[in-house]
């Protein structure tokens, strides 16, 4: 998907090829938002335990990632959604910096 201001993707052919791989191993996770029969956004990731390590968001309706992550939390299946970096658009649904210490020992204790 091309994105504006931007002059591509880093989701590269050989990232998509790895995470059909994970997808069909049942080792990748997506959630989709639908309307009517076109998808118009959502995110894709990888669990380990209780942790939901996310990878990528899109939207092409707006709000449509947020719906996705915040379906994503309430589904109460996660302690913890790795969401790898922290946004102004992050922060403003509540996601918070952690330690490495921390996020290190929410691994261990939900996974081991």
């Amino acid at each position: 998907m091309e994105r504006k201001d931007q002059d591509g993707t880093w989701i590269t052919a050989d990232m998509k090829t790895a995470f059909k791989r994970l997808h069909r191993k049942g080792c990748a996770h997506s959630v989709e938002i639908w309307q009517q029969d076109e998808l118009v956004g959502g995110m894709y990731g990888v669990p380990v335990g209780k942790v939901f390590c996310g990878e990528s968001m899109f939207s092409k309706v707006s709000n449509a990632s947020k719906i996705a992550l915040i379906s994503l939390c309430k589904s109460g299946v996660y302690q913890l959604i790795d969401c790898q970096f922290h946004t102004e658009h992050l922060a403003s649904m509540g996601a918070r910096m952690i330690s490495r210490k921390e996020y290190i020992t929410i691994l261990q204790n939900n996974n081991g």
